[in-house]
């Protein structure tokens, strides 16, 4: 029996991993247990969640592998740091003691605290260190259903690559070739996150979400100043205008010169045209280059699959054009593409390349639908509203699908809390706020009332995976909501000659299809397609719905409000139930309806998490 357990910590989404003889056993990001969202800190409680899981102390684990090289990373800095002077010393003065201090002697670092986990870890031979990209390729390739495959990593950066593609084959997997910093698509996409008002390495789903609210003005000033694109899509970036490779910031004043205003200040200055013109200008190059180099990946290898990673694979946008353009046969995508999955990746590397075992069950999707994370028994469930003073009901599973159908047809808006948590950014079913995507205020009531969010972000839709075809210009698998596509046209509305001649977000109220609630500005959708297999409960509850509508479609966003991580324990689910306009809560088979709740446990929730 072998054990291995992937860490990534200290840069975002701090994550742990746990797997068994190659087999995905349990992962959890940092965040969910610290309530801090993108927690970078050492993951000592996601750690502590993979073990008792699986009933292992720390000692008995085989191989700890961390998902990054530092002595690199640190090389990298120097040299950047060197090529800039003396451009980049206040970046370098902050950065600095900081390194020399943790960072460069990360191995005593993590030992320390591994120690502070189990005092029975002594062996500091068991500590090993993966490569940051080689983390995210095998994080996407090894669970992937495919025996052979291209894949493909783009994010920030790592330590000096920032776009890497590998073939993997079997059990081997070989990186091919490399971008590298300060050429990133990554911090490209961060610096218009940033320049748009948004938080880099948070935001960017925001930049994604209000573009289709623009129009793509800017593409050439971006392709003629910014970037020098290659047609195998391979780029290099014009550091004139940036910030992110010697400063504290992502871009600077010739950036702003370029496009005419200054960075809007979040909070301070509202979201106006132009910054919809420049999330679809920047969302569109995006897409372009992605294209670009799938197409010239397909070209150079031939091999029918393709698998993703690394946090611009989270761009569902330009995931579904990869599709639509049928470029390849197969698509997969990591869930938990960003860091938190180069935890996972790490252990595997680990398991088939440096100890090379083979791969087993090549045939199907290892990651158990990314429900890989915490599990709360009806007892303790039941124990712990008991402790908070909640009022219950405790129906039996057809009773609670019953229940919790009537009311979302009804117009409410219910919080859901079953079985395992899911590992990566998104809700897929088990931490998830539930809606009718019939309602044509369900969008907006969510996003302010719920979420306290803009009122511009789009929700997710999941559909039976037999349906999904009938509502939707796409058939293929989306188990983790990681791919966009159009509504089908029979299910469109016709716009009147008056709405025509709106534009921006005054389109955002206007009824676009029979789904409105789940239907974008564009008459697209970030879909997530539910299976009996992967998640039997979920999918029982949407039948239930589409018996009772004729609609096998829900409104499925992550249960939680904006700036907070996704609920982990019952008592998070009852706060954010209490301190939100939530209508109900479903725990298990507890059924909590907000009206029979005392009032006195209400209070205001929304202040204590940051922007995101």
């Amino acid at each position: 029996m072998t054990y291995i357990l992937g860490i990534s910590a200290f840069y975002h989404d701090s994550a742990a991993a746990l797997i068994k003889n190659g087999k995905i056993i349990s992962a959890a990001q940092e965040e969910r247990f610290t309530r801090k969202k993108h927690d970078s800190g050492f993951p000592s409680n996601a750690i502590n969640f993979v073990l008792d899981f699986s009933k292992i102390k720390l000692h008995e684990v085989d191989h700890i592998v961390f998902y990054e090289k530092p002595f690199l990373k640190f090389e990298r800095l120097l040299e950047t740091y060197v090529a800039f002077a003396p451009k980049g010393f206040q970046s370098f003065s902050r950065a600095m003691p900081i390194w020399l201090k943790e960072k460069l002697f990360q191995k005593k670092f993590i030992f320390d605290h591994l120690k502070n986990i189990d005092i029975s870890f002594e062996d500091d031979t068991k500590l090993l260190f993966s490569e940051h990209h080689l983390s995210h390729a095998a994080s996407a390739f090894y669970p992937s259903p495919f025996e052979e495959a291209v894949i493909l990593t783009a994010d920030g950066v790592g330590e000096w690559a920032t776009t890497t593609v590998a073939i993997g084959k079997k059990n081997n997997l070989e990186i091919k070739k490399e971008l590298h910093f300060p050429h990133s698509l990554g911090l490209l996409y961060s610096a218009f996150t940033y320049y748009s008002g948004f938080k880099v390495n948070s935001g960017e789903y925001k930049l994604m979400g209000l573009a289709p609210y623009g129009n793509p003005i800017y593409v050439d000033k971006i392709l003629n100043n910014l970037i020098d694109l290659k047609e195998d899509g391979t780029f290099m970036l014009d550091q004139n205008y940036f910030n992110y490779s010697t400063g504290l910031t992502m871009t600077n004043k010739n950036f702003d010169d370029l496009f005419g205003e200054k960075p809007r200040k979040p909070e301070k200055e509202k979201i106006t045209q132009f910054h919809m013109d420049i999330a679809a200008s920047i969302q569109d190059v995006t897409e372009k280059i992605m294209l670009s180099i799938a197409k010239s990946l397909k070209k150079d290898y031939g091999i029918p699959n393709l698998c993703l990673a690394g946090g611009v694979a989270l761009n569902c946008v330009a995931n579904g054009k990869i599709i639509k353009e049928k470029i390849f046969e197969n698509i997969w995508v990591q869930p938990a593409a960003g860091d938190a999955g180069g935890s996972l990746g790490a252990a595997l590397a680990y398991w088939h390349l440096d100890l090379n075992n083979e791969r087993k069950e090549i045939d199907k999707d290892n990651m158990c639908g990314s429900f890989l994370g915490n599990e709360f028994q009806e007892n303790v469930i039941v124990e712990k509203l008991d402790e908070i003073g909640a009022k219950y009901e405790k129906l039996d599973q057809d009773e609670i699908i019953k229940k919790t159908v009537e009311d979302l047809a009804n117009g409410k808006a219910v919080g859901w809390f079953q079985g395992r948590m899911e590992f990566g950014p998104r809700a897929l079913g088990n931490r998830s706020i539930l809606g009718d995507p019939r309602s044509d205020t369900m969008q907006k009531n969510l996003n302010l009332k719920v979420k306290y969010r803009e009122s511009f972000r789009p929700f997710a839709p999941s559909v039976l995976r037999e349906d999904l075809n009938n509502w939707f210009e796409m058939n293929t698998d989306s188990p983790y909501m990681l791919f966009v596509s159009d509504v089908k046209k029979d299910k469109i509305l016709e716009l009147t000659s008056d709405q025509k001649k709106l534009f921006g977000i005054d389109l955002l109220n206007i009824k676009k299809s029979e789904i409105p609630a789940v239907t974008h500005v564009d008459y697209s959708a970030r879909i997530q397609t539910v299976s009996k297999e992967i998640n039997p409960l979920y999918y029982k509850l949407i039948k239930k719905f589409k018996e009772k509508t004729n609609c096998p479609v829900l409104v499925n966003t992550s249960f939680n409000i904006r700036g907070e991580p996704i609920v982990h324990t019952p008592e998070d689910a009852f706060k954010c139930f209490m301190g939100t306009e939530l209508d109900v809560l479903v725990i298990g088979n507890c059924y909590l309806n907000k009206n029979n709740q005392d009032l006195n446990l209400k209070y205001n929730y929304k202040n204590k998490f940051e922007l995101d």
